[in-house]
């Protein structure tokens, strides 16, 4: 069935409303949040609900072609980058926050509500949900849970994968499964956390169950300067060291603290070479005791200058600066790669000072944002694409820096996914082996390789052979496990 067919099969099925094949409205559509990757879907479907997805996967599997499902395309990875020949399922339509259940702490929302939205719905019942990408102003929860974010809370409060229960789950032939509940621990076969950060190649969420966090009682925030990155770092290892774990820790080195001056003026002490803003939450008694020991590890760490939120005016102003600094870069720099990878908080100050090596030495710019509190790195490396050579100086310093964190025992992602962009990094993690098993759970639900096909995985693998080796089943196939490469 070529494409043609199915978008008249789907339009019956869907809607004409909901199906979009004209070719300028498909380009709305050519990429995410990582815009050095575009590719035009054959077509796009407009979910409105779960029995929409359910028809546009079923269709999908019945012609063999590829789909990918894509929130709010506010991913950092190439994730939701679409097929060319295939369907592109969009869930931001689906944007019911379906059920508020305040004596469990659970809310039930389908995949395209907006991360911060949850939140200001539940607030004045005395909640939030934790999880708080910086664009959580725009990004999903279904986009949360295939990628698995993060966000500057994650220190204390954990993953996205931390705070989901349950899903409703369309798997790649278009069965409708549930996947946990309310219940905090479901028996069995952890399912659920194998979808979350899964990154859509098992299927598709159209229905998510998470995890309400009480509003704490109190809260503390403090913005401290340092002439540098490496005194920055002393403090937050000897904050972490004091055994002390912040809501958050964020650091912004000189050039992020410029980018976010120009955008947002939030007004950063001048002359810094690194601020840090230090959250601490939880019951008052102990945030005035945790937060003066975090203000003497500052000062002992040499901060030249430290700032206390006296209000949430002040607090927002401290956070708007970063959680704008990814958009902001773009006031000093017309193009720009947003990496992440991991390292031990300890190597923070090495692997920063091989970063400025790796900088001067190309002379490509990076400007550095990162969770200092768990050793999430965000270099964001500038180029201009329109000078020759300097996007691919520009690919070639992004890569290094993730060479870097492997290095340093870290991972070449923390919580933006793999996608399109790291999956060539993936065998300088992982041995074959490991990407055999790891194929071996993405081809027990997809046996087809029609799912976000492509993405994760260095090479293009079918369940059933292997590029590179002689074609045939896995030894696990042979006992009627599973069949793959």
């Amino acid at each position: 069935m070529d494409t043609d067919v199915l978008a008249r099969r789907l339009r019956t099925l869907v809607g004409d409303h909901a199906v979009i094949t004209d070719r300028q409205q498909l380009r709305t559509y050519e990429c995410d949040g990582l815009t050095h990757y575009k590719v035009v879907p054959a077509l796009v479907v407009l979910a409105e609900c779960t029995a929409h997805v359910a028809a546009a996967v079923t269709e999908c599997a019945r012609a063999g072609i590829p789909f990918v499902a894509r929130g709010s395309g506010t991913g950092l990875s190439g994730g939701a980058l679409p097929h060319a020949d295939g369907v592109l399922i969009v869930l931001s339509r689906m944007r019911q926050i379906l059920e508020v259940d305040r004596a469990n702490q659970r809310a039930v929302v389908e995949p395209g509500v907006i991360n911060l939205q949850l939140s200001d719905t539940t607030r004045p019942e005395g909640y939030y949900y934790a999880p708080d990408p910086s664009s959580q102003q725009v990004c999903s929860i279904g986009g949360n849970v295939a990628e698995n974010s993060g966000g500057a809370h994650c220190l204390k409060y954990g993953f996205t994968t931390n705070h989901v229960t349950g899903l409703e789950f369309v798997t790649p032939q278009g069965e409708v499964v549930e996947l946990g509940g309310k219940a905090p621990d479901p028996t069995g076969y952890d399912l659920l956390g194998a979808v979350v950060g899964s990154e859509g190649t098992l299927g598709v969420a159209t229905r998510v169950t998470v995890r309400l966090t009480r509003t704490p009682e109190d809260v503390s925030t403090l913005l401290a300067a340092f002439a540098s990155t490496d005194q920055a770092g002393a403090a937050v290892s000897a904050i972490i060291g004091a055994g002390v774990i912040p809501a958050a820790i964020e650091m912004m080195d000189a050039l992020a603290i410029e980018a976010a001056e120009a955008a947002v003026h939030c007004d950063y002490p001048a002359g810094a070479g690194a601020v840090l803003i230090v959250e601490i939450d939880g019951p008052a008694v102990d945030v005035r005791h945790v937060f003066a020991e975090v203000e003497r590890h500052c000062r002992e760490a040499d901060a030249f200058e430290i700032r206390i939120a006296q209000d949430d005016a002040e607090r927002a102003l401290f956070w708007k600066g970063r959680k704008s600094a990814f958009a902001a870069v773009g006031r000093i720099s017309p193009d720009y790669i947003v990496q992440d990878g991991v390292i031990p908080r300890t190597a923070l100050p090495e692997v920063l000072r091989r970063i400025a090596d790796l900088s001067t030495e190309s002379g490509v710019r990076v400007a550095n944002v990162f969770h200092a509190g768990d050793g999430n790195l965000h270099p964001l490396v500038l180029f201009d694409e329109s000078k020759p050579g300097e996007g691919e100086r520009a690919e070639e310093v992004s890569g290094a820096i993730l060479d870097l964190c492997i290095e340093h025992g870290g991972s070449i992602t923390g919580e933006h996914g793999v996608g399109s962009d790291k999956a060539k990094f993936m065998p300088r993690m992982f041995t074959d082996d490991d990407l055999d098993t790891m194929q071996l759970v993405r081809c027990a639900f997809d046996p087809e390789s029609i799912s976000n096909p492509g993405k994760i995985f260095p090479t293009p693998r079918l369940c059933g052979e292997r590029p590179g080796r002689h074609q045939g089943v896995h030894p696990l196939a042979e006992s009627g496990v599973a069949e793959v490469f």
